[in-house]
């Protein structure tokens, strides 16, 4: 089984990628708080790269400023790569199945607000749509 669920905002303005065969992709980062406070009594947070495809890249790109809380549930999927130094990189990614638009900031280049997407939902009216299915 390989499921994963993440909340996060996104760290930056992202973009899309066009590649080949008319397929679309952008790559982004999420940062997750930790629950916990370090010892100067700050909250960490870890940085989660995630990868979303076709008409799901679209949608972030159009709604999605840096900023921008978002939930996705997707799987993870491992790599690896030579670096400069001729060493061995291994990769893991978030690699987005769906997406949950929680709080939009506006993508900097954009003339208008991001219009709110059907589906939002605050995350404290989230477990009240779970209790109802």
């Amino acid at each position: 089984m390989n499921h994963v669920g993440i909340v996060g905002r996104t760290t930056k303005d992202l973009s899309l990628r066009q590649l080949s065969e008319g397929r679309v992709q952008t790559t982004f980062t999420v940062a997750i708080n930790r629950q916990y406070k370090n010892s100067e009594g700050v909250n960490e947070a870890d940085f989660v790269q995630c990868i979303a495809w076709g008409k799901l890249a679209e949608l972030l790109i159009k709604h999605c400023g840096k900023g921008s809380l978002i939930g996705i549930k997707g799987r993870l999927q491992t790599g690896s790569y030579i670096n400069r130094e001729n060493q061995k990189v291994f990769t893991t990614d978030v690699v987005a199945e769906e997406i949950r638009f929680y709080a939009l900031k506006p993508v900097a280049n954009a003339t208008e607000a991001p219009a709110i997407p059907k589906d939002f939902v605050l995350p404290e009216q989230e477990s009240e749509l779970v209790k109802s299915l």
